[in-house]
């Protein structure tokens, strides 16, 4: 697909929220016992704040905003959560206010083992009481029409882990993430799509679920939040059986990964220790 898309790099959009207890309530009960411990808003609440809010006239097929209002329209119908990286330079508090802003970075074609692939860079920055509180690249791809298996990567060799934890997902707990997030895609709640359109295995557990709990663990192991939290889904996390969020200590950072049941890397993190 030969198109300029250099008018829409630089485009920026702010929006406000708010941390209120409620928003802190339901996703200390969608998420725990799985939660950092601290007397500040829960890791990765942010993920949760100033979703794209859009009347159902403005939604695509697969229930997320069309193409073409905050990002171009690429051709290619299929949206993943690829990962992305997090600087956190603090903490927000339950009653912050807090600002969203978005630019969209870059956008690249590529051809992959599954067909064509659109990676769309967008950074954002998270602000309260007047200071930048997490920075964060967010990487989106854009996939070809199913057909092929649509998994990224996957791996059968795992190493042992020295913290773990054990999740097990369920259609309520998928639910209510999505509900939280305001996510209307339909790979997390609509098995026939997610099966017979987008040709998943069944429904689909959240990339950035998957990160929040890596990111939580993380904070666990160090005992403190980390400076930096990197991501990347490695291969779709289909719902069925329980998985596990594993933490490895390397020496100058921990490694992370969630794994399935069947032993495939589903998404892999790290976070330095500095």
């Amino acid at each position: 697909m030969n198109v300029d898309f250099k008018d829409w790099i630089g485009r920026k959009i702010e929006r406000r929220d708010v941390i209120d207890e409620r928003t802190v309530a339901e996703f200390e009960a969608t998420l725990s016992p799985h939660l950092f411990r601290g007397t500040f808003a829960p890791l990765g609440i942010h993920w949760c704040l100033s979703p794209d809010v859009l009347t159902a006239d403005f939604l695509g097929g697969d229930g997320h905003p069309k193409l073409g209002i905050y990002l171009p329209e690429v051709g290619l119908p299929r949206r993943m959560w690829a990962g992305g990286e997090l600087t956190i330079h603090g903490h927000f508090n339950v009653g912050d206010h807090v600002t969203k802003q978005s630019v969209l970075a870059d956008i690249s074609f590529k051809t992959g083992k599954s067909g064509r692939l659109c990676f769309v860079t967008v950074n954002h920055d998270y602000a309260a009481n007047g200071r930048v509180v997490i920075e964060e690249r967010q990487d989106i791809v854009y996939r070809e029409a199913a057909g092929i298996n649509p998994a990224l990567q996957s791996s059968t060799s795992v190493e042992p882990a020295e913290t773990t934890w054990r999740v097990t997902p369920t259609s309520t707990l998928l639910f209510r993430y999505s509900a939280m997030t305001f996510n209307g895609h339909r790979i997390h709640y609509d098995e026939t799509y997610a099966r017979d359109i987008e040709g998943y295995d069944g429904l689909v557990v959240h990339g950035p679920m998957q990160a929040t709990l890596m990111l939580n663990l993380a904070a666990t192991v160090l005992g403190r939040m980390p400076s930096k939290f990197s991501y990347r889904g490695m291969s779709p996390l289909v719902l069925g059986a329980p998985f596990s969020v594993n933490a490895s200590d390397t020496g100058s950072s921990l490694s992370l990964r969630c794994v399935s049941a069947h032993g495939v890397v589903t998404m892999s993190g790290s976070t330095s220790h500095v």
